[in-house]
């Protein structure tokens, strides 16, 4: 795989795995949970379309352009349950530089520490372990929950791409780019490892 190549990458809250054909049944009930293709700002896999989606990414894979994981919950309760996809994309091993995105997760493993976790791990092994110099973030203008979160990483906004691409319903994307700089990862390493320590409610 040259540069970049499958892993899995381990915390408290959660497992990221190398992507297989195998999590189909699994990913299309955490898809279920929160009917979550159904939101317009957003391109998540339908039930129907998942194995199209993980034939797509593990082809991206083999053109290394894509370094995809299914996300397991790994917490009391839920330990082993697929709860969701995230990926390294628009890989450029060149530049060292990768996007953390094509990233959902089912409903009821939002709003709490897996998320944090997830960026951490993937943070991590790419300025840790790949060297990177940047690791970038983007999402759709309208997607506000996904921009709130980033910006709660650490990361800054370097602008916003307009008329960027489309939807899946068809109309015009502004897509708002985000990064994260090899000198800014310790202090945002300490502050993520400083909210998953904070108790919560």
């Amino acid at each position: 795989m040259g540069w970049i190549a499958p892993a899995t990458l381990r915390g408290t809250h959660a497992v990221l795995e190398p992507l297989d054909a195998s999590h189909h049944d699994a990913l299309v009930e955490a898809v279920r949970d929160g009917e979550l293709w159904k939101l317009w700002y957003t391109t998540i896999p339908t039930p129907q379309g998942m194995r199209a989606e993980i034939e797509r990414r593990l082809g991206l894979l083999a053109k290394t352009s894509m370094l995809p994981f299914t996300v397991r919950a790994a917490h009391e309760g839920h330990a082993g349950k697929v709860v969701g996809m995230t990926t390294y994309m628009n890989i450029d091993a060149a530049q060292q530089r990768v996007e953390i995105g094509s990233t959902w997760y089912a409903k009821s493993a939002q709003r709490g520490p897996l998320n944090t976790e997830c960026k951490l791990l993937l943070l991590a092994h790419a300025f840790e372990s790949l060297d990177c110099i940047a690791v970038e973030f983007r999402t759709s203008f309208f997607n506000q929950q996904s921009r709130a979160a980033i910006l709660r990483l650490g990361a800054k906004q370097d602008g916003i791409l307009r008329s960027h691409q489309r939807h899946a319903d068809g109309s015009l994307r502004d897509t708002c780019v985000y990064s994260i700089i090899a000198a800014e990862w310790p202090a945002v390493k300490q502050h993520l490892q400083y909210q998953l320590a904070r108790p919560r409610a």
